[in-house]
C-alpha cells in the first residue's frame, strides 16, 4: 500500500530515506485502516442503535473490560512499533560511515556558506561526490537556523554557538534542495541553497580547481569575499532595491541614518557597518544584519572595501 502515498514525497536519493519512508507509510497506512475501520463503525452503530420510537430508552452500560483493554493495548503495540522503528533510523542517521566525506556548512541570515578540506569556499552550493557518504557539519553564525533536504529525508537544527551534523549518501547525479525549516527572519523564505552531486572523478576535478581559497588581486578578493560572506543575499551590486542598501555608488556617497544625522561613507564606516552594524542604521532600513565581529580579518575588510570602491 506504501505506492498509495508516494505522491505526497519526493523522489528518494539516498539510501537512507528508504527506512525514513517505509515508516512514514506506516504510519499512514495504519492512520487509513484505523480512519476507514472507526468511520464504518460509527455509521453501522448509528443507524443500528437509532430510536426507533419514543419509548426506546437506551440501556445502562458501564464497561467492557474486553474491548476496553484490545482498544488500550492495540494502539500501544502500535505506538511501540513506530517508536522502535523510528529510533532505528534515527540511530542509523546519527551513525556516520567511516569514509564519509567531510564538509563545514555554515547558516546564516540567510544563507548557506561551505567549506571544504582543501579551503575551497562556496555560497549555497555544496558540491558533494556521487555514491559516497558526505557527512554536514552544521554551525549558525547567527540565529537557529534548521538544515532541511527533502530528496536525502534528512533535517536538522543549525545552532548557534554548538555543532550538529547530518549525513547522507547521493545516488545520483544531478541537484536537490536545500530549504531552512526554522522561521530566521525577513529573509528567511529565500535561505535557499543547491547540492550539486558530481560523479566521483568530476567532484575531484572540481575540488582541485577550486581549491585554495580567494585569490587574485585586492579587488579580485573582495569580490570573492562580497559573495562567500553571503553580502549580496541584501545588499545588491547593480542598485537594485534589497534588504538593505545597494554597493552601487556607496562608496564616499552622503548616507542619511535613521537618527536624521548624515555620513560620509569612507573605509571607517565600512569597517564599523561590517564589525557592528547596529551602530549607524541607514533611514529606510531595519536593524537585521548580523555583526561579523570575529568572523572576518582586517585584511578580509580592506579587501571588501577595495572592491566596494569601484562600484561607481
Amino acid at each position: 500500500m506504501g505506492r498509495l502515498f508516494d505522491f505526497m514525497l519526493p523522489e528518494a536519493k539516498s539510501p537512507t530515506a528508504e527506512s525514513t519512508d517505509a515508516l512514514f507509510h506506516f504510519i499512514n497506512e495504519v492512520s487509513l485502516v484505523l480512519l476507514i475501520g472507526i468511520t464504518f463503525a460509527l455509521i453501522y452503530f448509528a443507524i443500528k442503535y437509532r430510536r426507533k420510537s419514543e419509548n426506546d430508552e437506551t440501556p445502562v452500560i458501564t464497561h467492557n473490560n474486553t474491548l476496553e483493554i484490545t482498544w488500550s493495548v492495540v494502539p500501544l503495540l502500535v505506538c511501540f512499533v513506530i517508536f522502535g522503528w523510528g529510533y532505528s533510523g534515527w540511530l542509523n542517521l546519527k551513525s556516520v560511515p567511516d569514509n564519509a566525506y567531510e564538509i563545514q556548512v555554515s547558516g546564516y541570515k540567510w544563507g548557506w556558506n561551505a567549506k571544504y578540506d582543501n579551503g575551497a569556499q562556496t555560497l549555497n552550493e555544496i558540491h558533494v561526490p556521487e555514491g559516497r557518504p558526505v557527512k554536514i557539519v552544521l554551525q549558525s553564525s547567527d540565529v537557529l537556523h534548521s538544515f532541511f533536504v527533502p530528496d536525502y529525508r534528512v533535517k536538522h537544527d543549525v545552532v548557534p554557538g554548538r555543532y550538529t551534523y547530518v549525513w547522507f549518501e547521493a545516488t545520483e547525479v544531478g541537484e536537490s534542495q536545500v530549504f531552512c525549516t526554522e522561521y530566521c527572519g525577513t529573509g528567511h523564505s529565500d535561505m535557499l541553497a543547491k547540492i550539486i552531486v558530481h560523479s566521483e572523478e568530476d567532484f575531484e576535478t572540481w575540488l582541485e580547481k577550486n581549491g585554495g581559497g580567494v585569490s587574485g588581486t585586492p579587488v579580485e578578493q573582495g569580490q570573492q569575499l562580497v559573495q562567500l560572506q553571503g553580502c549580496i543575499t541584501c545588499h545588491s551590486e547593480d542598485g537594485s532595491e534589497k534588504i538593505g542598501p545597494t554597493f552601487k555608488g556607496l562608496w564616499e556617497s552622503e548616507e542619511t541614518l535613521t537618527d536624521g544625522s548624515t555620513v560620509s561613507v569612507d573605509e571607517n564606516y565600512i569597517r564599523e557597518s561590517i564589525l557592528n552594524p547596529a551602530a549607524k542604521i541607514v533611514e529606510g532600513y531595519g536593524n537585521v544584519m548580523t555583526p561579523y565581529e570575529g568572523r572576518i580579518s582586517d585584511e578580509e575588510i580592506t579587501n571588501i572595501i577595495e572592491y566596494l570602491k569601484t562600484l561607481k
